[in-house]
């Protein structure tokens, strides 16, 4: 695939949805740090539902970590692997507390360095809560990379660097959350619905649905 043919590509997904953003709830760094932490094999809406309650109860580190692992628990019970992920969110917030004054840090070796928090929960903080210009790639995004020739590549780094180099500068910031709307909703994994797609004419995928 072309420069020109990635540039319109970006140019439609940004006409179709200018302010692209995550379907996470959230109102700060730290709300949407937990949020993400939670959403490993959960929807947003399964997320969204146990962080309401939750968040209107406790959203800070210190409102957390004085529910306690087990009273945490018993909020997110709907979420899978709750135990995990409640361990790892009190360790968290310990460690927000200790070393970056209840902070969310704006630092990827920071992030990654939190309990449950991998490269690409970090990728997914730096751009939504801080604007940087990079890729979290999820299934969604290896899947459209890789179907229509944007930025192929064999596992999930691979395509993450290629998209970094390859996506027009200007379309960066939001390339995230527009790739993962667009395989969420219409390249779907087992029938793309390639009838509603507005890059179908730039799209390289050789079995196209009608």
């Amino acid at each position: 695939m072309n420069k020109e043919k990635r540039r319109a590509i970006f140019e439609r997904l940004r006409q179709e949805n200018p302010e692209p953003t995550t379907e996470l709830n959230y109102s700060s760094p730290f709300e949407l740090l937990i949020a993400v932490i939670l959403s490993a094999q959960m929807t947003d809406r399964g997320v969204n539902k146990a962080t309401g309650p939750l968040f209107a109860e406790a959203n800070t580190p210190e409102a957390i970590l004085a529910l306690g692992e087990e009273g945490l628990r018993e909020r997110i019970r709907s979420i899978n692997f709750c135990n995990t992920k409640a361990a790892n969110i009190i360790k968290t917030c310990r460690m927000l507390i200790e070393l970056h004054g209840g902070e969310v840090p704006e630092d990827r070796k920071a992030l990654e360095a939190l309990p449950g928090v991998g490269r690409k929960t970090a990728n997914v903080i730096l751009n939504t809560a801080f604007g940087h210009p990079v890729m979290a790639v999820d299934t969604h995004i290896f899947r459209v990379a890789n179907r229509t020739g944007l930025a192929p590549g064999k596992n999930v780094r691979e395509v993450e660097d290629k998209l970094v180099r390859l996506v027009p500068k200007e379309f960066l910031k939001d390339a995230h959350h527009w790739l993962i709307l667009h395989g969420r909703y219409v390249c779907v994994a087992r029938k793309p619905r390639c009838g509603a797609c507005v890059i179908y004419d730039l799209c390289e995928y050789k079995d196209k649905t009608a």
